[in-house]
Parts: C-alpha cells; sequence; structure tokens
C-alpha cells in the first residue's frame, strides 16, 4: 500500500503528542467541508437504491447526464486497467497522484513517466495518456483545448485521455466533463476535496456509455453506501454554499502562498487548496513542524512537502508561528540556514 497524508493516528503515536492537539495540514482536504447534517434513519436500515436522487443531483452539478457513481476515484483508478489491452502502452504524469501509476503496474503494465515537454512524440508512442489536472502535487494546470487537441490524437488509434480532476471543482470552468462522452475520453470527479468530504467515499467517472457500463458490471451493486449517496446529493445541491466556498478558498489559497513565501519558502507549484514545495530540505522541514503537532505531506520523489489550507485564524497563526521557528529555510531546492 502507498504512503498518503492524512495518517493522525500514526503521527500521533510517532511523536507522542495527542491526536486533538494536531494541525493537520497533509491532505489538501477542505478544511471548511460541507456541513453534513442528520442521516434520516431508515436509509442506515435499507440497501442503497440508483433512484434516489443523487445521480439526478450530479448531472445537474457536473453538467452532463453520462456518468457513474463510484465509490471514490479510487476506486475507478484501480478498475480502469482491467478494462484495457494489456499490450497497450501507458504514460503517466509524474510527478502525480501515485495511485494511477501504482494500479497499472499492479494489472502487468509497464508505466511511463510523462512530463509535458514533447507530448507530440509521447502521444505517438503511448496508448493510453493520464494527467491529474490541477495536478497533485505539483499544481500544474492543462487548458480545455490543450486537453482535447492530445486527446483527438489519441482517439484516432483507439487510445485514452484519463484526466483525473478531484482539485477542478473550485474552477469548474476549466473542467473536461461536458466534452466526456466522447469516445476515448475519461474523466474523474470526487466529492473528497472542495467538498472536504473525503471520508464519504464519493466520486464520478465521465466516459462514454459501452465503457461506463464495463466499469458498472466490473465494481458490482452498491459501490456507495446510502448514507454516503444521501450526503453527496445534498452538498450537490447547494449551489449557495459552493458559490462562496469559490470565493472563499481562492483567498486562503493566495494566503497560504504569500505566508510560505514570506517566510522564505517560495512554493513550486500549488492550487487553492493546498502549495507545493520542492526541496531538498522537506524532510527537515517535515519533521521540524512535526515535533510541533503540524503534519504535512512529504513526498520523496521529487523531494518536496505540500501545504494544506489551516481551518481558522487559531490555525493560521500556529502555523505562521512554527514556519518562524525552523531553522532551516527552503527556497526552490535550495536550503540555507
Amino acid at each position: 500500500m502507498l504512503e498518503h497524508g492524512g495518517k493522525l493516528i500514526q503521527a500521533a503515536c510517532q511523536y507522542r503528542i495527542p491526536i486533538d492537539q494536531w494541525l493537520d495540514l497533509s491532505t489538501g482536504l477542505n478544511p471548511h467541508a460541507w456541513p453534513v447534517g442528520d442521516v434520516p434513519a431508515d436509509i442506515w436500515a435499507r440497501l442503497p437504491e440508483e433512484d434516489d436522487g443523487l445521480i439526478a443531483a450530479a448531472r445537474d452539478y457536473y453538467g452532463n447526464k453520462q456518468l457513474l457513481a463510484v465509490a471514490g476515484s479510487q476506486a475507478a483508478i484501480q478498475a480502469l486497467p482491467r478494462l484495457r489491452d494489456p499490450a497497450s502502452r501507458i504514460a503517466i504524469l509524474h510527478p502525480a497522484y501515485t495511485e494511477h501509476a501504482h494500479a497499472w503496474r499492479c494489472n502487468g503494465f509497464g508505466v511511463t513517466p510523462l512530463s509535458t515537454a514533447g507530448m507530440d512524440e509521447i502521444i505517438e508512442a503511448h496508448d493510453v495518456i493520464l494527467l491529474v489536472n490541477p495536478n497533485n502535487p505539483s499544481g500544474e494546470c492543462f487548458s480545455v483545448e490543450q486537453c482535447l487537441r492530445w486527446h483527438g490524437r489519441l482517439r484516432q488509434r483507439g487510445g485514452w485521455l484519463i484526466v483525473d480532476e478531484a482539485f477542478m471543482d473550485a474552477t469548474p470552468e476549466d473542467s473536461l466533463v461536458p466534452h466526456a462522452p466522447r469516445e476515448g475520453l475519461i474523466v474523474l470527479r470526487s466529492l473528497g476535496k472542495f467538498f472536504g468530504l473525503a471520508g464519504v467515499r464519493v466520486g464520478f467517472v465521465f466516459a462514454e456509455a459501452a465503457l461506463l457500463s464495463q466499469l458498472a458490471e466490473l465494481l458490482g451493486p452498491w459501490p456507495i453506501s446510502g448514507p454516503s449517496r444521501f450526503m453527496a446529493k445534498q452538498a450537490l445541491r447547494d449551489v449557495s454554499w459552493q458559490e462562496n466556498m469559490r470565493g472563499q478558498l481562492k483567498l486562503q489559497g493566495r494566503r497560504l502562498q504569500q505566508l510560505l513565501t514570506n517566510y522564505h519558502l517560495l512554493p513550486d507549484g500549488g492550487c487553492v487548496l493546498f502549495q507545493w514545495l520542492k526541496t531538498t530540505a522537506a524532510p527537515v522541514i517535515h519533521e521540524q513542524l512535526a515535533r510541533q503537532g503540524i503534519l504535512t505531506r512529504l513526498f520523496m520523489e521529487p523531494v518536496s512537502l505540500r501545504f494544506g489550507l489551516p481551518a481558522g485564524e487559531q490555525e493560521w497563526a500556529r502555523l505562521e508561528q512554527a514556519l518562524a521557528t525552523l531553522t532551516l529555510h527552503a527556497t526552490s531546492g535550495e536550503t540555507q540556514p
């Protein structure tokens, strides 16, 4: 199993700091999660039903009627390689969410690490191109026009363009979802990041009908629990919350970027929900912050650090105070006293 952020229990044991005293900035989730209310008791006692309104809410929110609800985008990530010819050649953006490459390798595929330099040659040499947009952890973004050009070339010979849009909800105008009924274009979305509802495990796949049917057969019945379906439907219908949150997150994303810059930790990338710092000092910074009960996401390839958003003014002040105590400052891969 690969390493991921959010392992507070593990951190609490390792550093002997009670779990309720931690500031968790390791996940990139919205710290102002959609406010979950009461779930009717009868929903817990019944099997999930497909016509409960979730699909209708998702179609309205995403602006696409051709979709499949899955148990978080992770379910689709693990299943999609099983729907592809084993002889296919795969190229996946690197660095990116590591579960993508892991899933294809676990199903016997060789995976070529992809950078966007020289994409024309890469596309000609591969059958499946996989992007994360905005990328996690680098924050790199790809325009709709770019992606559709790449998809068009892949489609000509039966290839796929897979785009993981887990962090797209803050900028829905940049999404490929409206184009996803096209053959060979697969888009993944999730309620975990923008809505802050990682625990409900709800995501959606947008693709041509035949592929969605294959994926549904592979995943089997009731992939999402009834209570999760209920909460997801309410969140997708809450337009006022969504609009207010987009504006709030854009301000906080800029605030985090400026705060890190003020302490000589100039981010190399990021989006509204996180900032990414590529530096050889990342393990030292991670360790020093962890000893103060602040958990960041440490990456070793490349050596880098991701900071999520604090939830309130006390957490912002706590982060700033901790940054002021660092004995090493980092800027773009260099360290200095």
